[in-house]
């Protein structure tokens, strides 16, 4: 998967691959393939479970970020286009 600006944007050094910011970018990126392979496939109900995993997984890393740097947390939202 390459890497994208937003991940790009998230880092917090130049070797970061593990922070929670980059983490939420990484499953926002494969949460919107996810969506789009859903749209053509309706019926894989495999995939459709590990969707929601994924999405779980990004809130409660967003909930950390929320708790722990609140303005990481605001940066990430904006650069990835979440709601909130």
């Amino acid at each position: 998967m390459p890497e994208s600006k937003e991940i790009k944007a998230l880092r917090l050094h130049e070797k970061d691959t593990g922070s929670a910011d980059v983490q939420v970018a990484l499953l926002s990126q494969r949460i919107s393939q996810l969506t789009d392979h859903l749209k053509t496939h309706s019926k894989d109900h495999a995939s459709r479970r590990g969707l929601l995993m994924m999405v779980a997984r990004r809130r409660k890393l967003l909930d950390y970020l929320s708790r722990t740097a609140n303005e990481r947390y605001k940066a990430a939202l904006e650069k990835l286009n979440l709601r909130k």
